[in-house]
């Protein structure tokens, strides 16, 4: 096994990173060694990792890939990790990404979707998850397949802009994640970490419809580790899954522009940020592992604060 796919191994067992997040870092490894190893041994691989190496890796992507700053430090910090574990197994002595002065990347604020479009998603919708809805459901027939994927559809939406978690998140689900007493949902996140979300009433009582109307086309109860969320099989989802549910759905309603579960994420942090809530408990909320990460929703406030400002403020609506 080669010193790269130790270290892929490493992050996906050890870290707990994501398929997704471990398939990236194996790319951009596999994109250095190819463009800056003399050999793909072991020795080639360590050697390489020097300060001009690695400047002229940075360089490459900039000028000849056309890549933007966002995606070169991607591959940086890919490199500075692989770089720490080999520091760690006395491998290499220094780290030489961090040496390097990284490209500038232009902050984006987060895209967010309009609170009365999302209010419109929810009542065009409504029926579908109605408890009559249920009746109609009398086994794995087509009909009774479609009606049941329109209810598990509008959960999808429902549980992300709710809680505003991940997407892989959600695909991890089990149907003992859901503490309908305490009416709390157990979350495992990023780095094997769980949380509690709290959740609505109503929310609870859409998930207890869904697993009746599961079991009923079914024709056997949804177990405690089996996926809340699955497919008409009772396989749990995949990514491309919920990206196709998230899409699909948002298109059903005056939603434009990129239609994702991380935009559900971040629609659900502005909100709450712009109803008063502190931003140690939206970071708590959302799982982020350091307050900065969290900051960025500030930026979405103040644009709006601006706005209101604007169009409100006597003076200001005079130069304007």
């Amino acid at each position: 096994m080669t010193l790269k796919e130790k270290y892929i191994r490493y992050v996906s067992t050890i870290r707990r990173y994501s398929d997704r997040t471990a398939t990236i870092y194996s790319d951009v490894l596999d994109e250095f060694i190819g463009h800056c190893c003399e050999g793909d041994d072991d020795d080639a691989v360590v050697n390489a990792l020097s300060v001009n190496s690695v400047r002229n890796y940075e360089v490459w992507l900039m000028d000849d890939k056309k890549l933007s700053p966002r995606t070169v430090n991607q591959h940086l910090s890919v490199l500075s990790g692989f770089s720490r574990w080999l520091i760690k197994e006395g491998m290499l002595k220094a780290n030489p990404v961090s040496l390097i002065k990284r490209p500038k990347d232009s902050k984006r604020l987060p895209v967010v979707y309009r609170q009365d479009a999302m209010e419109a998603y929810f009542e065009a919708t409504a029926a579908d998850a109605s408890k009559e809805n249920v009746d109609l459901i009398l086994g794995n027939d087509e009909k009774s397949v479609e009606i049941w994927k329109r209810r598990r559809d509008r959960l999808v939406i429902r549980i992300l802009y709710d809680t505003g978690i991940r997407r892989s998140e959600l695909i991890g689900l089990n149907r003992n994640s859901v503490d309908f007493g305490r009416k709390v949902v157990h979350v495992l996140g990023k780095g094997n970490k769980m949380r509690e979300i709290p959740v609505h009433s109503s929310l609870c009582e859409e998930i207890l419809l869904y697993l009746h109307s599961t079991a009923k086309m079914t024709g056997c109860e949804v177990g405690a580790s089996d996926p809340l969320v699955c497919t008409e099989k009772g396989d749990r989802l995949y990514p491309m899954a919920v990206q196709r549910i998230v899409s699909a759905e948002l298109g059903k309603v005056n939603i434009t522009g990129r239609k994702s579960p991380h935009v559900l994420r971040h629609t659900l942090a502005t909100e709450l940020l712009d109803d008063g809530s502190d931003l140690n408990s939206i970071k708590e909320l959302l799982g982020h592992s350091s307050l900065a990460a969290t900051q960025v929703y500030t930026h979405n406030s103040i644009e709006k604060l601006k706005n209101t400002y604007i169009n409100a403020h006597p003076r200001a609506k005079k130069e304007v």
